[in-house]
């Protein structure tokens, strides 16, 4: 599998696509003593949602350029989520990379990608075999994984060409195709981008169903002020508007990329604010992946001396420290 490093929306004022990963393991090394209290303990309605955590959130990473070794050294331990990106015909369930994670102790979050395919076809029952393959290999994975599937619909990737009904009928058809045969190992993420696209149907038109979604989610950044048109936002604005939507489903939500530009404030400053804004403005929110990679803006843990400190804080934060379960 190979990687596909980007934030995928870039539409209006400072907004886009999130992803913090988190993941811990027993030989991770040491990190700085905790100073923030957890976010509020996991409701009874969870408790039989896979993966949610009995308290707190999972920090979760993308390595980018960098080994999840060199990851772990960044932050002054393991993630406890590892993000990865496969293309529709990648054999992700038998990737080396999730058996890898796994024996670190930490959590896989496979963003499956549908790249020039057609959803109709898809819902037509032509992609079976290769589902029912995925579906058999994932029974045989060694922990479950976190599936994000076709991410950002409502944004600039559009799959299926913004049409609610179409994408809703093909994340289901996928579903159901694992059902049965994925023992259990597959934990089913919806995350849409933190803005829709102007003009095109809003995120919850395309939410596939309460039977289908285990963990909802959102991708977003903070572009600050690196464009004329975009403005300086905190964690908690750039998330709040798209979680007051999807706290209405009920679900734990993930974080499934993001980060934060250095232009037009602190980023430092940004990242400290986590933990605040996720006990304070997101409680729902369970897991926060970042997204390490020099692209459209330099997104990555070392962009400052200043940033890569706050980093190393917030890794050692109580409120991001929770074990897997």
């Amino acid at each position: 599998m190979r990687p596909r490093p980007r934030p995928t929306a870039y539409g209006v004022v400072g907004v886009l696509v999130a992803a913090l990963c988190l993941a811990c393991t027993p030989t991770a090394p040491a990190v700085e003593t905790p100073r923030a209290s957890p976010t509020s303990a996991e409701p009874a309605r969870w408790s039989d949602v896979p993966l949610v955590p009995p308290a707190g959130a999972y920090l979760g990473a993308y390595d980018g350029d960098r080994s999840p070794t060199a990851t772990a050294a960044a932050l002054g331990r393991a993630p406890q989520v590892h993000l990865t990106y496969v293309g529709w015909q990648d054999g992700w369930t038998t990737d080396p990379v999730l058996a890898d994670d796994a024996a670190r102790g930490q959590v896989s979050l496979v963003n499956w990608e549908p790249f020039d395919v057609d959803l109709d076809d898809v819902v037509a029952g032509e992609a079976d075999a290769m589902l029912e393959r995925r579906a058999a290999e994932a029974a045989s994975l060694p922990r479950p994984v976190f599936l994000d599937l076709a991410a950002e619909m409502n944004e600039e990737e559009g799959w299926g060409g913004h049409d609610p009904a179409l994408y809703v009928a093909f994340y289901r058809h996928v579903h159901d195709v694992f059902e049965g045969r994925d023992g259990g190992n597959v934990v089913w993420v919806w995350a849409p981008n933190n803005v829709d696209s102007e003009g095109e149907p809003p995120a919850l038109d395309y939410y596939p169903g309460d039977a289908y979604v285990d963990w909802t989610g959102i991708d977003g950044y903070n572009w600050g002020t690196s464009d004329p048109d975009f403005v300086w936002q905190s964690f908690s604005e750039v998330f709040g508007s798209m979680y007051a939507e999807l706290s209405t489903l009920g679900k734990p939500m993930i974080i499934g990329e993001t980060a934060s530009a250095e232009e037009g404030g602190s980023k430092a400053g940004w990242v400290d604010a986590i933990p605040g804004a996720l006990r304070d403005d997101l409680p729902d929110v369970r897991a926060v992946v970042w997204f390490d990679v020099d692209k459209e803006r330099d997104w990555r843990v070392r962009s400052s001396t200043a940033s890569s400190a706050a980093i190393r804080r917030l890794a050692a934060d109580e409120a991001l420290a929770a074990p897997v379960r």
